[in-house]
C-alpha cells in the first residue's frame, strides 16, 4: 500500500517502522520538514515529506498530531484524494487549548473531519507507542489485544482493520464516527490493551453521561508529560 503519515510523534514514528517493515510504501511529513525526518527515512527506507507530499498517499493517510495542530494543516491537501484518512488523535486541553466544539459534545474525529473537509476513520488513538511496537503477535495468540474503529465508512472501516490485523492486533468495528467517543481519552477502552471481548465490554460500558468527566481525569493525568512541552512554548 501506499500510506502517508502526518506526524511524527511517538505514534508516527512508530507506524513509520512497522509499516515499512510489512513492506508498505511509506512517507512521513512533520511541522518540522523533511530535513528534520532524515535519520527516521534513514532507519525504516520510510520517504521524508511534506505535509502536501504525504497527502499524495493512494491508500491511506494517516494524521497523527495534537489536536490543536488539526486546524492549522492545509485543507486543500486533502481536496483531491480518495485515500482513507485515519486520525489517530486525542484532544487534552491542557495541551490543546479549548475546542468549544468538542466541549460541546462533538466526538474529537467528527471534529477532525470537519477541520479536514473529509471523512475520517478513527484508529490508533487507544494504544500506546510501546504497546504498538512490542504487543503485536500473531492472529490467534491468547491476549492479543485488540484495537477499535469507528467511522461512517464500511469499506474504509475494514480497509483500516485489515492494516491493524497485519501489525499484529485484533480489529473491532467500533461503530459511527458519532460513537468514536466511546474510544476517546479516560474512557474504558482508552489504553488498557485489552483483548476482543474486554474491549467490547469497555466500548459498552462508557457512560455519555461521563464525556466531560472522563476528558477531565484523562486530562489532569496527562499533564505532567504535557509540562515540557508547554514550558518550551511558552
Amino acid at each position: 500500500m501506499d500510506i502517508g503519515i502526518m506526524g511524527s510523534g511517538h505514534i508516527g514514528s512508530t507506524l513509520a517502522r512497522k509499516l515499512t517493515a510489512l513492506g508498505h510504501r511509506v512517507s512521513i511529513a512533520n511541522s518540522r520538514g523533511p530535513a528534520s525526518l532524515a535519520a527516521l527515512a534513514a532507519e525504516t527506507g520510510a520517504t521524508a515529506a511534506t505535509v502536501e507530499q504525504a497527502a499524495r498517499a493512494r491508500d491511506v493517510i494517516i494524521v497523527t498530531i495534537p489536536q490543536k495542530a488539526v486546524s492549522e494543516l492545509p485543507r486543500h491537501v486533502f481536496a483531491a484524494t480518495s485515500a482513507v484518512v485515519v486520525d489517530t488523535g486525542n484532544y487534552y486541553p491542557s495541551r490543546d487549548g479549548r475546542i468549544a466544539e468538542i466541549d460541546g459534545g462533538l466526538a474529537e474525529s467528527q471534529w477532525v473531519a470537519q477541520m479536514l473537509g473529509r471523512p475520517v476513520v478513527k484508529a490508533f488513538n487507544n494504544i500506546g507507542a510501546n504497546s504498538l511496537a512490542t504487543r503485536g503477535v500473531p492472529a490467534g495468540t491468547p491476549g492479543r489485544v485488540c484495537l477499535s474503529v469507528a467511522g461512517d465508512d464500511v469499506r474504509a472501516k475494514q480497509g483500516v482493520q485489515g492494516i491493524i490485523e497485519a501489525l499484529g492486533f485484533d480489529g473491532l468495528d467500533a461503530g459511527t464516527l458519532a460513537e468514536s467517543w466511546r474510544q476517546q481519552p479516560g474512557t474504558p477502552a482508552y489504553c488498557h490493551d485489552l483483548g476482543r471481548a474486554g474491549l467490547e465490554a469497555a466500548l459498552a460500558q462508557a457512560d455519555a453521561g461521563k464525556i466531560a468527566q472522563y476528558r477531565a481525569e484523562a486530562d489532569e493525568a496527562a499533564r505532567p508529560y504535557f509540562a515540557p512541552t508547554l514550558a518550551r512554548s511558552t
